[in-house]
């Protein structure tokens, strides 16, 4: 077993000593840094989902009601359509609930137009735009039945609410069979926006 002299002390003192300084320095360092500090930020950050909206003046109300109509007869009316989403979106038209008998509605010739002025019930001052559809109601629900195949109407920015009218004119044509003779057709006429 060693053993230790007075001079081996004296030695192991003077070697203790600075080690401890320099142990005690390093803690005053990295308390030292570990006080400094810095940061920065910006104000809350928030999010909110865009819209996409239409509604119409008919409230729900419908179009046409033509009961007893003979070749020849025919009706006008127009309905304004408004988008007050905030998301740039296009409009589509389409059909729904579509049902028929007798193939009446390959008789009766259907004209729908976009454009100004007018609204649910009158078309007075109504300004066409562009033809969405002129044909044949079946012509319309065979080709129309969704938004994927819906007629393009218009394309609402987002910045501000937008309205156009749309105007539709229909017709049993002069010349339909005694076959469309009771016969009857009936749709819902949808228009969809989906933003882009």
């Amino acid at each position: 077993m060693p053993k230790f002299t007075r001079r081996s002390s004296r030695i192991a003192t003077a070697i203790a000593l600075p080690a401890a300084v320099v142990a005690a320095g390093v803690l005053v360092s990295t308390s030292s840094y570990a006080a400094f500090s810095d940061t920065t930020s910006n104000e809350q950050n928030s999010w909110r989902a865009g819209t996409v909206q239409l509604a119409d003046d008919a409230a729900g109300r419908t179009l046409f009601t033509a009961p007893n109509a003979k070749p020849g007869d025919g009706g006008t009316t127009c309905i304004a359509v408004t988008s007050t989403g905030t998301l740039a979106s296009q409009v589509r038209l389409y059909a729904d609930e579509v049902s028929g008998t007798a193939g009446l509605a390959d008789h009766l010739a259907l004209t729908i137009e976009q454009g100004t002025g007018g609204g649910y019930g009158t078309c007075t001052g109504f300004t066409a735009q562009s033809t969405v559809f002129d044909g044949s109601l079946a012509g319309f629900t065979g080709a129309h039945s969704s938004f994927a195949t819906g007629a393009a109407t218009w394309s609402p920015t987002g910045a501000e609410a937008e309205s156009r009218t749309f105007r539709i004119s229909w017709t049993l044509a002069d010349d339909a069979p005694n076959s469309v003779q009771g016969g009857t057709a009936s749709t819902a006429l949808v228009w969809e926006a989906q933003n882009s």
